[in-house]
């Protein structure tokens, strides 16, 4: 079941909008590709939480040099 328009897992409630949304994109991309659902709710949450990780991390060493 593909999530949109606010609509997303219940395990994404409490994560920050952004993580939200990226995680909500990659699991519905996930599901196209014939994913199980609940792998691609866990898989979207984990690469979303890296994805801003690695943002901040670029941030961090953009504004060190």
């Amino acid at each position: 079941m593909p999530w949109y328009n606010g609509d997303y897992p219940p395990s994404y409630k409490n994560q920050p909008v952004n993580i939200r949304e990226k995680a909500t994109e990659i699991a519905n991309a996930l599901l196209e590709e014939g994913a199980e659902e609940g792998i691609a709710i866990a898989t979207g949450l984990k690469k979303a939480r890296e994805h801003f990780k690695k943002v901040k991390e670029k941030s961090r060493k953009k504004h060190t040099n």
